[in-house]
């Protein structure tokens, strides 16, 4: 069982930077690959980014080269940095684990059998 805090969102002005955590509980969190995803009002969940047990990052085109997913195995807690926030960045952001995917599976929710409860981000224009 893996439980997942997310914390760090709030509201920043457009091109502004944002780092959100998600903390995790569990012995085998090493061996998960952790995942960023967000949901906007009236809109389906979508990817933005994930690391992989061995370290291996994806990102969804939209925020390639803006944001930057991390990890802190010893702390359990893996890090979302976003600079140069833009309004349509504005969501719910979820903190998800995977026992197993590859590949482009990874951007899916369906491998991702842990979920946080979110965390708001809001950028101004």
């Amino acid at each position: 069982q893996v439980q997942l805090v997310e914390s760090g969102g709030g509201l920043v002005q457009a091109g502004g930077s944002l780092r959100l955590s998600c903390a995790a509980s569990g012995r085998t969190f090493s061996s998960y690959t952790m995942g960023w995803f967000r949901q906007a009002p009236g809109k389906e969940r979508e990817f933005v980014a994930a690391i992989s047990w061995s370290g291996s990052t994806s990102y969804t085109d939209s925020v390639n080269g803006r944001f930057t997913i991390s990890r802190d195995i010893a702390k359990k807690t893996v890090f979302l940095q976003m600079n140069s926030l833009k309004p349509e960045d504005t969501a719910d952001y979820y903190c998800a684990a995977a026992g197993y995917c590859t590949g482009a599976g990874c951007s899916r929710t369906s491998p991702y059998d842990y979920w946080g409860q979110g965390t708001q981000v809001t950028v101004s224009s």
